[in-house]
């Protein structure tokens, strides 16, 4: 189950008035960018999308290269390559950075990307460090395993149940009464993280200071980032994405809720520390003729988390520290997560938070539609004001030339971000760019692809994932029911 607006309202897709040839040439959608030290051939995006097809080691894969590749045939301005990890850890089948081991890959995808797109499209890729999550455990096997009995659960049970003797008796009936008691009785014995460790699972946090790793975690983070944006560049990637965002280990030191005391939590000047840090260290490894950009929230959309407020000021910071570009998204957290099956780990995007982050036709009054406009528009802004010129990467629920378009004349953002509409037709803009946007496969935001990021299935398009099944030589699903890749748009050239 995932969160759901009061009142839904079923809204239609935005209608689609195409631009000609000749209307596209003159659109600010196909223009030139400066972006740093690189130069965008048009201000279109594709951001980064998990599609679950790394190897369970981070390897790059040849379902990876294929899925870059098709995206690369719609020659965008841009791709970011998936937020790949920078430590070097198991993280299932996400691409990984942490060493040079995984350099060859990369490479590759690289090289992939220039020669399907003709040397047309830029490729930057997404770095990202994550803390540790489990899986929710049976309720016998949290207190079997799991769970640190302490005195004070001993009296919390005692007092809650009028019985001392649970003062004395053996720890293992302590944990045979708890592993069988009601939820009324736990809620009087077991602390708020606790519970939440039985009922979601257990998920570290960037304020559990008493851990020595998370308590070093801003002595030990810019060299892991600083590393990993090397590699990138070694590997022949034009530039790289510090992903900030979401769920994750940066994004949760900018968040409102972070209250660690050792200067890097508390005050927003203190919050955006760290990400600062990890910026200087990676622009010192990489130099000043690479391009770094972030990715981060205009609001978290969680009780207590940041808002427009917060993200004004951290855009502010990250244009005058001197990140070539800003890429805005929102929500997406664990701390509104639904409760997940019994085996498996919370997903971040299935509260409300996630579906401000990826939002569906089935919504409120306001629609799905450039939600998160408002959001770029206000960094974009407060930047200008500023006096820089840092360009803004708007994304979500952008579909239409006119919409894609109209974001750009009113200046709320420099490029346009296309998630989910490209993975529905990959050649968009170059279906667009030559006048022939009626042959547009339009996403319908249902978020079937959603739905199979969540249960960590290779991420398809339900628009095209049954059709020509039995084309010569194509890639199907590990379950033989999906084709992996979009049909070829075929088009004399």
């Amino acid at each position: 189950m995932t969160w759901r607006p009061a009142n839904p309202v079923r809204h239609e897709l935005l209608e689609a008035h195409w631009p000609t040839e000749a209307e596209a040439a003159r659109a600010l959608l196909f223009q030139p960018l400066r972006v740093g030290p690189l130069t965008l051939e048009q201000r279109t995006w594709v951001p980064a999308m998990v599609p679950w097809r790394a190897t369970e080691d981070g390897f790059v894969t040849r379902e990876n290269l294929d899925w870059y590749r098709r995206f690369a045939a719609g020659r965008p301005g841009a791709i970011v390559v998936e937020a790949t990890g920078v430590r070097d850890i198991p993280s299932g089948p996400l691409l990984r950075i942490g060493h040079d081991r995984f350099l060859p890959g990369l490479s590759e995808l690289v090289e992939t990307v220039r020669r399907a797109s003709a040397g047309h499209t830029r490729l930057l890729i997404q770095i990202i460090d994550f803390l540790a999550i489990k899986r929710r455990p049976e309720k016998a096997q949290f207190f079997a395993r799991f769970f640190a009995l302490h005195e004070s659960h001993r009296r919390a049970l005692a007092a809650a149940t009028e019985d001392e003797s649970w003062l004395t008796v053996d720890e293992e009936q302590v944990r045979a009464r708890l592993a069988n008691a009601p939820d009324e009785l736990l809620a009087q014995v077991l602390s708020e993280r606790e519970l939440e460790s039985l009922h979601m699972g257990y998920r570290e946090r960037v304020t559990d200071t008493h851990l020595a790793h998370i308590r070093e975690l801003p002595q030990v983070l810019p060299e892991i980032f600083a590393a990993a944006a090397w590699r990138a560049r070694a590997a022949g990637f034009d530039g790289v994405e510090l992903h900030y965002a979401h769920a994750y280990t940066m994004a949760s030191f900018l968040s409102a809720r972070n209250n660690r005391t050792d200067g890097y939590g508390g005050a927003r000047e203190n919050r955006v520390r760290l990400p600062l840090e990890v910026y200087e260290s990676v622009r010192a490894r990489v130099g000043r003729d690479y391009c770094v950009g972030v990715r981060f929230l205009g609001d978290e959309v969680i009780a207590g988390g940041s808002r427009i407020e917060d993200a004004v000021y951290f855009g502010r910071e990250f244009a005058r520290a001197g990140f070539d570009y800003l890429s805005l998204s929102k929500g997406g957290k664990f701390e509104d997560a639904q409760q997940p099956k019994v085996g498996q780990a919370a997903y971040p995007y299935t509260g409300e938070s996630g579906y401000e982050c990826m939002p569906t036709v089935i919504s409120d009054e306001q629609g799905p539609f450039g939600r998160n406009v408002p959001l770029a528009a206000a960094i974009k802004h407060a930047i200008n004001e500023d006096g820089r010129a840092t360009p803004i990467v708007a994304t979500g629920g952008i579909t239409t030339f006119e919409q894609a378009e109209s974001i750009l004349q009113r200046n709320e953002a420099d490029i346009i971000g296309m998630a989910r509409q490209a993975l529905a037709d990959p050649d968009w803009f170059l279906k667009v760019r030559r006048g022939r946007g009626r042959e547009v496969r339009r996403c319908t935001y249902t978020n079937y692809c959603e739905a199979l990021d969540q249960a960590h299935k290779q991420v398809t398009c339900k628009l095209w994932d049954r059709t020509e099944l039995d084309e010569p030589d194509v890639a199907l699903s590990t379950d033989g029911r999906r084709r992996l890749l979009a049909p070829a748009w075929r088009v004399d050239e």
